[in-house]
């Protein structure tokens, strides 16, 4: 059997194959890396002129409150409104110069229509809810509760109390003599028919000898002010300002002003003719 003799290697040339010798080794890669690298400028050159209009569209919006309504993404809050915002009451003593309305009558459980109204105003006479000024004498008026109609102020164990009105001798007690102040003739003050004045002390209404003194004569003078209630009026304090009568457990009393219904309803009293 002829022995088979492996055919030596040829190099390349011997099989009609030439390398190209009229570049550098390695010129394809170069190609390669710098068109990666013109690509990536490119990009960043792009992503710095994007952020850059961005900038400069958030400092516009921040700027102009309602540009930042055509930016999207971006959401406004309007200010609060204080439009309609309440006004704190004005007047001396904490006193409303705003006139309550006088028209509304008292509903069935003593509350007036108008009970949250502003409080009442200091200049009466001219209002129809205050009454007319009294004569210095012989004007005789019993006082009468509005949300409790038939009860009046009577004096009772040295005190003003709100009663129902009895024999002949607590009409008396229940009838008083409105004169002008003893502080302040614009003003009220009540006599009995022994001659004692009704005068607030400790805050309690009692009635006690005139004893000629400087606080007597304030504690003893109420001044009429505009009542919720029509024909009624409320009596301020000459020398507590912002405190009024009121009727608490049936018991006359100097009391803060409330804006409250049942404030308004203890603190309004009709002075009508006198029941002895």
């Amino acid at each position: 059997m002829p022995e088979t003799t492996p055919e030596p290697s040829r190099e390349p040339w011997e099989n009609g194959w030439a390398p190209d010798t009229s570049r550098a080794p390695g010129t394809r890669r170069l190609w390669l890396a710098g068109g990666l690298a013109i690509a990536t400028v490119i990009t960043c050159v792009m992503a710095m002129a994007v952020m850059d209009t961005g900038a400069d569209r958030g400092a516009k919006a921040s700027q102009d409150p309602s540009s930042a309504q055509t930016v999207p993404g971006l959401i406004s809050f309007a200010s609060p409104s204080v439009k309609n915002a309440p006004a704190p009451p004005g007047g001396k003593s904490g006193m409303s110069s705003t006139h309550p309305s006088t028209s509304a009558e008292p509903q069935e459980n003593g509350s007036p229509s108008a009970a949250d109204s502003a409080k009442p105003s200091k200049s009466s006479g001219s209002h129809a809810g205050s009454p007319s000024k009294p004569k210095p004498s012989a004007t005789w008026r019993s006082v009468e509760s509005v949300n409790y109609p038939d009860r009046y102020w009577h004096v009772s164990g040295g005190y003003v109390k709100l009663d129902p009105l009895g024999g002949s001798e607590s009409r008396q007690d229940s009838t008083f003599k409105v004169v002008k102040g003893l502080a302040d003739d614009s003003c009220y003050s009540f006599a009995t028919h022994d001659g004692t004045y009704l005068r607030h002390r400790n805050f309690l209404l009692r009635d006690e000898p005139n004893d000629g003194s400087a606080l007597f004569r304030q504690d003893a003078t109420f001044c009429p002010r505009a009542s919720a209630y029509s024909g009624a009026v409320m009596l301020e304090s000459v020398n507590y300002p912002g405190r009024f009568l009121r009727h608490q457990n049936f018991q006359l009393k100097l009391d803060p002003f409330q804006n409250s219904s049942l404030y308004l309803a203890d603190s309004a009293f009709r002075l009508v003719g006198g029941v002895a």
